[in-house]
């Protein structure tokens, strides 16, 4: 009975530790010397030089750059152009696009879902995604025309496999194999972002068609895995992908400024 006693409080205590709090309240930021927070000012200052030369050559239309320490700001400017056509000038709060910092958000999403018990990492995506089921890998293109044959994969795409790029699922434009490149295009797959109406489930659906690099989770290929999960997880959840990341995500971090499309 004392072993048994021991071992459950073994087990809470891992429980317990293991645990990570998800609400933490961290002060803002506050400018600092950065002397004072072990920073060198003349290094910030290599920054500063840098950034100004690379706009000054037209390397880059704008920038912004803070560097903070133990909370503290030790360096933040402005350099350059937010908008060359109409003369707008670069500011400290511009907002920009974060492209594939999508992805870890979107993975942040994923994970919520798992943790609420909605579905296993090993689970095949098909489940959720039927169009996936007949998973096909590509064996011979034609140069001429885009066409390409198939042929069966032993594995099925799982979650697991969309989060960490293993999936062999392609990246349309930006792909390191011109042949998904040119396949993509042809089906008419979206890689960014777009005005046109066009839902993510519709994009996915066809994504879903088309051949893999390789098997999945035999190899890393960068992918559209997590657009695919953003799809996920609006069957998932039963709300849009942007409506969650919005109620989920963005509200309860003060994310006011985070939008796919900024409204007016």
């Amino acid at each position: 009975m004392k072993q048994l006693a021991r071992l459950f409080l073994v087990l809470l205590s891992i429980h317990l530790t293991a645990q990570t709090s998800s609400i933490k309240n961290s002060p803002a930021l506050t400018e600092g010397n950065p002397s004072e927070q072990g920073m060198s000012s003349e290094r910030l200052d290599r920054i500063d030089l840098m950034l100004s030369n690379e706009i000054s050559k037209g390397n880059l239309p704008g920038a912004v750059a803070l560097i903070a320490r133990n909370g503290k700001i030790v360096f933040h400017k402005a350099y350059g152009m937010d908008n060359s056509e109409s003369g707008k000038e670069m500011k400290k709060d511009a907002i920009f696009r974060i492209a594939s910092q999508t992805k870890a958000i979107t993975s942040t999403a994923v994970m919520m879902l798992w943790e609420e018990g909605k579905f296993k990492l090993n689970d095949p995506i098909s489940k959720y995604i039927p169009q996936f089921q007949a998973a096909q890998i590509l064996d011979a293109f034609n140069e001429a025309d885009s066409t390409y044959i198939t042929k069966p994969a032993k594995n099925q795409i799982t979650i697991r496999d969309l989060i960490t790029h293993t999936s062999g699922i392609g990246y349309g434009m930006i792909d390191g194999d011109d042949r998904f490149r040119k396949i993509y295009a042809k089906a008419g797959i979206i890689d960014a972002f777009t005005s046109k109406k066009i839902l993510i489930g519709e994009n996915i659906k066809k994504l879903a068609t088309l051949p893999l690099h390789h098997e999945p989770g035999e190899a890393w290929t960068y992918s559209e895995g997590l657009d695919v999960l953003g799809y996920f997880i609006e069957i998932v959840s039963g709300m849009p992908f942007d409506e969650f990341l919005r109620t989920r995500i963005f509200e309860p971090l003060q994310m006011n400024d985070t939008y796919f499309y900024l409204p007016t």
